[in-house]
């Protein structure tokens, strides 16, 4: 049930209010948890959250990360499961924006499941998450068209906001993970001469490479546009073109196949 607790938020003028919780505050749609309203732009909104599949094997650890989901009044938790088979069923019987899954499940990889749905029919976003900081899983994730990676114990990191940055058109990766990413991307980079494929679709111009670099570290297209100070158009069909050079498909496999040729 989602929390009915009030919450004492401090607005803008320094004045200090109530908020029920629903949502709402002068009659504008809020943030659950800031005083700050959400764009009615952006998916997720309270009359029509964002619909969410969760698999998990640690029953703990699946009514922390369902509880979170379920306090942020614009995501919809429609189904759990512990197991690649419950997993399989809950891809049959839903209709979804974000999957969450754990690559390890006691029955199977949830590797699996992630190329699972990939293929379903309503074309969801896919949060892959996992116990542990490893960089070959977090790359396989995303070549297999996940748009985020969790690591359950990290801090500064909201599985509420992975979900809400994902179906955005953005990233999620636990922010200690992107950073060993990055030095091992550094450190590739300075032993070696990066291999460019041949041909004219693979190289990639020195704005679509700000372009990504930017999705790389979690940002979307609004907020590309703003620091580039483009039209978020513009960014958008800077993204096709990357999508067209590198046979990518999603944001998350852009960024890891560019990484993977040199081109970032």
């Amino acid at each position: 049930m989602r929390s009915e607790c009030k919450n004492l938020l401090t607005v803008d003028e320094g004045l200090t209010r109530n908020y029920s919780g629903r949502g709402q505050f002068d009659g504008q749609a809020l943030h659950p948890v800031t005083a700050f309203p959400w764009p009615d732009f952006l998916a997720g909104q309270h009359t029509k959250p964002v619909r969410v599949l969760l698999v998990d094997p640690d029953p703990a650890i699946r009514r922390v990360i369902a509880q979170e989901l379920l306090d942020d009044l614009r995501i919809q938790l429609d189904g759990q499961a512990s197991t690649l088979r419950e997993g399989r069923r809950l891809l049959m019987q839903h209709e979804f924006e974000v999957l969450m899954v754990d690559v390890r499940l006691d029955d199977g990889s949830g590797f699996e499941l992630i190329e699972e749905a990939k293929k379903h029919r309503s074309a969801p976003e896919v949060i892959a998450i996992s116990a542990h900081h490893d960089e070959s899983q977090t790359l396989r994730a995303l070549e297999l068209g996940a748009s985020g990676y969790l690591v359950k114990n990290a801090w500064l990191q909201s599985y509420a906001q992975a979900v809400l940055h994902v179906v955005n058109g953005g990233a999620a990766v636990t922010p200690t993970l992107t950073r060993r990413l990055l030095s091992r991307l550094d450190h590739t980079r300075g032993n070696e001469t990066p291999v460019r494929p041949s041909g004219n679709r693979a190289s990639l111009s020195g704005r679509e490479r700000e372009v990504l670099r930017l999705v790389a570290i979690g940002n979307i297209s609004a907020d590309i546009a703003a620091q580039l100070a483009i039209s978020p158009q513009t960014v958008n069909a800077n993204m096709k073109s990357i999508y067209r050079k590198l046979h990518a498909h999603t944001r998350a496999q852009a960024v890891s196949f560019a990484s993977h040729r040199g081109l970032l």
